[in-house]
């Protein structure tokens, strides 16, 4: 099993471009935990090393459509702006949308057409109106008809027949792929921020470096030669 999630930027600034980044591998990191493997099938790099405006992930492995669809929808990253010191914003947006990407491709084969022999009405002369020249061919898998009589001859009416099968076809596929193309590039235009339906922030610090460093700072004052101590001068009875 596998699922095409596709992450967007939108038209935001280079902050969600950098967010995007942050968000991707933070989605890698949580697929490899559950046992997917992800595959980034196509990036487009932002203005700054490192960033995307836009990412197609391939998850694959059991539970890929339910992982999938807990990183679907509005994500946000909240953090200040690695770029700008002065702004206050700390939300940034990305969308995430799963997408179709390959469309299975029509195969197209004479035992899939049925053909029927029929009369149309016209001009053409005596034979044409009396034999049944005409050919009725009609693809099975897809439902596509079509009809030819511009031929007298039978055989000549079945291969032009068989021809336009296969442009009509081939014609589908390529409306469809168009179709899937323009879907994907709808996803970067239905960013909307605000309501997210997934919040991720940075990692905290690790807080045991913390003891280690005061750890290190005692033993360095307890290596430290101690000064001496000064002696107090007490008389003697017999100096008196």
């Amino acid at each position: 099993m596998s699922v095409h999630l596709l992450l967007s930027a939108g038209r935001g600034p280079q902050e969600c471009a950098w967010a995007l980044a942050q968000l991707l591998h933070r989605l890698e990191r949580d697929a490899t935990r559950r046992g997917l493997q992800t595959h980034r099938a196509h990036t487009v790099p932002g203005d700054r090393p490192g960033t995307y405006r836009s990412v197609l992930v391939r998850i694959e492995g059991d539970g890929a459509e339910a992982f999938a669809a807990s990183w679907t929808g509005t994500l946000c990253w909240q953090a200040p702006s690695p770029y700008r010191a002065t702004t206050g914003r700390k939300n940034w947006y990305v969308i995430a949308q799963p997408c179709q990407v390959d469309i299975p491709r029509t195969r197209f084969t004479d035992a899939d057409v049925d053909i029927v022999a029929c009369r149309t009405g016209g001009p053409g002369g005596q034979h044409r109106n009396k034999a049944s020249t005409a050919v009725r061919a009609t693809h099975r898998p897809t439902g596509i008809v079509v009809v030819v009589d511009t031929e007298r001859q039978f055989s000549l009416n079945r291969s032009i027949a068989m021809r336009l099968l296969r442009q009509r076809i081939e014609h589908g596929d390529q409306a469809a792929e168009r179709a899937v193309t323009t879907a994907r590039w709808r996803i970067h235009d239905e960013l909307v921020r605000g309501n997210p339906t997934r919040i991720e922030r940075p990692e905290p610090p690790n807080q045991d470096l913390a003891p280690q460093k005061r750890t290190r700072q005692r033993r360095r004052q307890s290596t430290r030669p101690r000064p001496p101590r000064e002696e107090s001068f007490i008389r003697r009875p017999e100096d008196r």
